[in-house]
């Protein structure tokens, strides 16, 4: 179970350093042009707080377990990443963007496997 958890925990960590990556890069107006057309409803101080978000949680996953130290912040990682994917289906559900909203749980579903692991059974 401890692989699965760092398999799962890894694929998280780089989703979301790309994706907060290009939220932290781009302009709402680029973001949008790109697909993602949320990003013109918000501001961009708005997007770039997201996108920084996305790379703290991603390094939160797999440094803190890799260090040795404060390992308690990759499931605090993965807890705001499942949180921040329920405010992102909520805004996409209101957009009627329902493709994303799939991917939205699906990311959902899997920090909320690695915060389980992590602060319960599978602890480091």
């Amino acid at each position: 179970m401890n692989a699965f958890l760092w398999i799962v925990a890894g694929v998280l960590a780089a989703v979301f350093l790309l994706a907060g990556a290009m939220k932290l890069s781009r302009t709402p107006q680029q973001l949008a042009a790109s697909g993602l057309g949320w990003a013109e409803d918000f501001g961009a101080g708005l997007v770039k707080l997201i996108g920084a978000l996305e790379v703290l949680a991603a390094f939160g996953l797999i440094l803190p377990p890799l260090a040795g130290v404060a390992e308690v912040l990759a499931p605090v990682a993965a807890t705001g990443l499942a949180v921040l994917m329920a405010g992102a289906a909520v805004t996409h559900g209101r957009r009627r963007e329902f493709q994303m909203i799939t991917v939205n749980v699906v990311l959902l579903a899997l920090a909320a496997v690695v915060a389980w692991g992590r602060f319960g059974p599978h602890a480091f």
